[in-house]
Parts: structure tokens; C-alpha cells; sequence
């Protein structure tokens, strides 16, 4: 793999690159979805995909730290009901990378995350106008439990599983399901934290066998990890001074963001 490594990069380089790291941090513990925005600065910095495999280990320390600070606040029954659609998406995303350019795999992602944006907006609008709005729900939301919700969760698993294989672009998709499935601030934030957690491991031998992570890659990780951590202490202060409909139009305006980002590159 050609990746750039530590004496291959500028000063300026670097720095765009830990400053993406550090919104890593942050959007693990404040605003899942905000690291399309690393997403795509890493695409600038490096070649786009290997940006993906030097990227995924930056993702993973943030996990860890997610889960540290979430981790009582997971529903597990969600995670469990996921998990079998997101493996799919994980497989299909490879086949997709062993033939896909760097322009088909940024036009599919961002269009799939502008969609799903637009399908989440859509839905809690017509909610609003049945019911008013939803700030009551609870961190264990009844829609995950219907029929309904099972195919919603297989359908987002398998958008989620494509799209974070492809480009570790998963947040803004799975965002968008808990949010639909109306998860409250902290029940997003701890079962997105051991989702990812989860998925972003068993990625990694799929990105080895494709050469997106290796020796080289990881030296840069090791060097840009330092930066998700205070990333992470400044998201777990911000969250608490967050009410529910900022945070909510937060994730969704990174949503959009990135899918932007992403097509208009």
C-alpha cells in the first residue's frame, strides 16, 4: 500500500490530520457522525482509500474510549438485532472495494448518507405532526421490539456494515437508525459505543487482506491516536451541555456535512 507515513507528509499535513484524530474523540463521546468531517480530511491529506486503513485504528481508540465512559448506558438488545444485517454490509462493502475508485466509493457513500438524512428528517416531522415531539422517549425505545422495527434494523445494519467498510463512514447511518428509533442522548451514545467498538475490530482483518492497514499505516496511527483522547474529555464535557433537540440537529446536520463532503470532492 502507498501510505504516507510520518516523513512523507507536511507540518500542515500533520496538522489538519491530528486535528481530525481530536474530532474523532469528540464525536465518540458528544455527537456520533461529526467524524465524517475527520472522514473527509483524511481523504484530503492521504490517498482516499488508504486514508480508510489508517484511519480505523484512530476510530477504535475512540471506541475504547466511548465505551469507558458509556458503557452502562448500551441497549443490548438493539446491538444484538443489528449485528447479523452489519455483517453483511461488512462483506458486501469488500466485495465493493476490490473493484470500486476512490470517486464510485465517495459518490455511493455520500449519497447514501444524504438519503438516509433526508429519510430520518422526514420521519420525525410526519412524528411530530401525529404526536408531538418525541423528547419524552426513553433510552429503551418499544420500536425496536416490533415487526417494524426489526426490518428497519436490518436494512440500516446492512447500509451501516457497507458503509463503514467502504469508508468508515458507519456513524452518520447508524445516527440516523437510533435516532428513528428514538434513543435518548445517553442510550445513543452507549449502544453506538460498543457498536462500533464491536464492528470496527472485526473490520480489521478485512482491511489487512486488502493492504489498507500495515506497518507503515500504523506508525502514523500511533502518532495520532494522542490527539483522540483530549478529543474525547472535551466531547464527554460538551454533552452535558447539550439538551436533546441540539444534540439531535447536530447529528444530523453532520450527517449532511459529510454526504456533502463527500460528493462535491
Amino acid at each position: 500500500m502507498n501510505t504516507m507515513t510520518l516523513w512523507h507528509i507536511s507540518g500542515w499535513e500533520f496538522a489538519a490530520l491530528a486535528a481530525a484524530a481530536l474530532l474523532v474523540g469528540f464525536s465518540k463521546t458528544a455527537v456520533s457522525g461529526a467524524n465524517t468531517v475527520s472522514l473527509a480530511i483524511f481523504a484530503a491529506v492521504l490517498p482516499a482509500r488508504a486514508s480508510t486503513g489508517v484511519l480505523l485504528p484512530i476510530l477504535i481508540v475512540g471506541d475504547v474510549l466511548a465505551v469507558l465512559t458509556y458503557r452502562r448506558h448500551a441497549h443490548w438488545p438493539t446491538l444484538w438485532r443489528l449485528f447479523p444485517a452489519v455483517a453483511a454490509g461488512v462483506v458486501i462493502g469488500t466485495l465493493f472495494l476490490v473493484w470500486a475508485d476512490d470517486a464510485v466509493v465517495r459518490t455511493s457513500i455520500g449519497a447514501i448518507l444524504l438519503f438516509m438524512a433526508g429519510v430520518t428528517l422526514w420521519r420525525r416531522r410526519k412524528a411530530e405532526a401525529a404526536a408531538g415531539d418525541s423528547a419524552g422517549a426513553a433510552d429503551e425505545p418499544d420500536s425496536v421490539t416490533t415487526g417494524s422495527g426489526r426490518a428497519k434494523a436490518r436494512s440500516y445494519g446492512v447500509l451501516g456494515g457497507f458503509t463503514t467498510m467502504v469508508a468508515n463512514a458507519g456513524g452518520p447511518v447508524m445516527s440516523m437508525y437510533l435516532l428513528s428509533a428514538g434513543f435518548r442522548k445517553l442510550g445513543f451514545l452507549g449502544t453506538s459505543a460498543f457498536f462500533f467498538l464491536i464492528v470496527n475490530v472485526t473490520k480489521v482483518p478485512f482491511s489487512v487482506g486488502l493492504g489498507l492497514i500495515d506497518g507503515h499505516s500504523l506508525l502514523l496511527d500511533a502518532a495520532l491516536a494522542a490527539f483522540v483522547v483530549p478529543g474525547a474529555f472535551i466531547g464527554k464535557w460538551a454533552v452535558n451541555r447539550i439538551n436533546q433537540r441540539l444534540f439531535e440537529q447536530l447529528v444530523i446536520a453532520a450527517t449532511i456535512i459529510g454526504g456533502l463532503q463527500l460528493l462535491l470532492r
